[in-house]
This record gives C-alpha cells, sequence and structure tokens, in this order.
C-alpha cells in the first residue's frame, strides 16, 4: 500500500534550500494519467491560491522538462514546479476517490501546518537568546532524526557517526572538523560547539541536519562513504548559500552572514 513517504520521495531541493515538487511527477504519484485533465486541478489549486491573497507566481512556476522520445531524442514539455503549499491546494482539488489523494492531503496539511507552527513561533521571540535556544533544541531533535537516517544509510558505530558527522562539518565550515571547530571557538574540552553558536550560525546547522536526513532518504543511500560524501555535499552547499564566514573569536563565535 502506498503511503504519505512517496511524497517525500519525489521532493526536490533548490540550491537554495527551497522545497518543491515537479506536477508530472505528482500527476504519476496522485494516480492521474492524462496531463490536460490534471491541468483541470491545477488550475482550481491556483483559483484557491489567489482567493486566499496569495501570488500564484509565487507557488506555481512553469518550467520546461526535457524528456526522452527514443534512443538518441529528447523534446521539451511543459511542467510547474509546486511549492509544498502549492501541493496541498492540488491534493485537495483532486479526485477525492483516489486513496493516494486522501494520503497526499493529509501529508501536505500536516507538513504545511506543522511548518506554519514552527515559523510563527520564531517569529515571535523577541531576543537573540530565545532564538538560540529555540534553535538548539531544534537541533538537538534533528540529530537524533539524522542519526537513525544514518544508521540506516550504513553508518552504524559511533566512530562511524563521528567520521560521518565531521564530513558534514567540514563542508559547512570549509575543511574544519568538530575538533577543529571547537578549537577555533577557543572551548574547553568539556564544551559543545553546538551550545556556544549563535542563532544564524545553528540556523545554518540545523539546515545541514535536516537537508542530509532528506538526501539521504530521497537517494536511498546505503553505504557509509556515500553518506560521508552526501554530508559533505550537503555542508558545502549550505555554506556557499550563507556565505558562511569564520571570523571574530573574540567572543567565541563563528559568525555567518545571511544572504
Amino acid at each position: 500500500m502506498k503511503n504519505e513517504t512517496i511524497f517525500e520521495t519525489i521532493k526536490h531541493v533548490t540550491d537554495n534550500g527551497i522545497d518543491y515538487w515537479s506536477a508530472r511527477e505528482l500527476l504519476e504519484t496522485l494516480d492521474y494519467t492524462r496531463w490536460e485533465k490534471f491541468l483541470n486541478v491545477i488550475e482550481k489549486a491556483k483559483q484557491a491560491c489567489q482567493n486566499s491573497g496569495q501570488e500564484i507566481e509565487n507557488h506555481f512556476l512553469d518550467v520546461d522538462k526535457i524528456i526522452a522520445i527514443g534512443s538518441s531524442t529528447k523534446r521539451p514539455i511543459s511542467d510547474l514546479h509546486l511549492t509544498r503549499y502549492a501541493c496541498y491546494l492540488v491534493v485537495q482539488n483532486a479526485d477525492p476517490s483516489k486513496e493516494v489523494v486522501a494520503l497526499g492531503q493529509t501529508y501536505f496539511a500536516n507538513q504545511t501546518r506543522k511548518q506554519e507552527l514552527l515559523e510563527n513561533e520564531y517569529e515571535n521571540l523577541d531576543s537573540e537568546d530565545d532564538r538560540r535556544i529555540f534553535l538548539r533544541q531544534e537541533m538537538t531533535k534533528h540529530n537524533k532524526n539524522l542519526a537513525q537516517t544514518a544508521k540506516k544509510a550504513g553508518v552504524t558505530s559511533p566512530l562511524e557517526y563521528a567520521i560521518f558527522q565531521n564530513f558534514g562539518y567540514k563542508g559547512l565550515y570549509d575543511g574544519l572538523d568538530a575538533k577543529g571547530i571547537h578549537t577555533k571557538k577557543e572551548l574547553k574540552k568539556s564544551q559543545n560547539i553546538l551550545d556556544h553558536m549563535g542563532s544564524t550560525e545553528l540556523a545554518a546547522n540545523l539546515f545541514r541536519a535536516t537537508q542530509t536526513e532528506e538526501k539521504l532518504k530521497r537517494e536511498k543511500i546505503n553505504n557509509k562513504q556515500a553518506a560521508n560524501q552526501a554530508h559533505f555535499q550537503v555542508g558545502k552547499k549550505v555554506r556557499n548559500n550563507y556565505e558562511l564566514k569564520i571570523k571574530n573569536y573574540d567572543y567565541n563565535l563563528l559568525t555567518i552572514s545571511e544572504l
């Protein structure tokens, strides 16, 4: 039986870390066979988006997709990149008699609501300390999730997981591992580097953890070498997005300048 994880497997992430879904792939997942019929569903979703006060262009992006039509021939076909909110509206307007549509409605409703609550909670925090504590708690939770996913990917022992984590840090901190970061921050041996990060630096590490977890699942990585490289790649990409710069050692912080 299909379950909600099928919507995770077809999820894509832009270089800026934005989740999106291909309408063509969503069509197949929702058991539609004709693009023209699915476009009717999308048009209803666009109308609902507009009625809710949202800009359609922010959630439904028209793109071309290249497909093979022979051994050496390819041609472009129309597609759309959909945000999570757009997918939520699409499944709400899809055929309710399909079991997979009901699963999609549950998945996107839960994910959209969860994201809204998280964003609202963070936005209502008044001080840097409150934001840092909030993100530190999220980091603890998602590190546990990452450890479980990494274990399924072949990272089984505590030593292997420490190596796996260092690959992520090296990507994010331009070659520095946990020990190197610890040294740069001039921390005592007993101090945890995550407890000595500001909110922006924690946000980058949280993004690293969540995106690595999703990459391991999405690409069905099943050996520790590939898992290590995936973690490094995600860390490096997050570094590039955040323009991470190591500086300000007087305060034992690694400051990140956000775009």
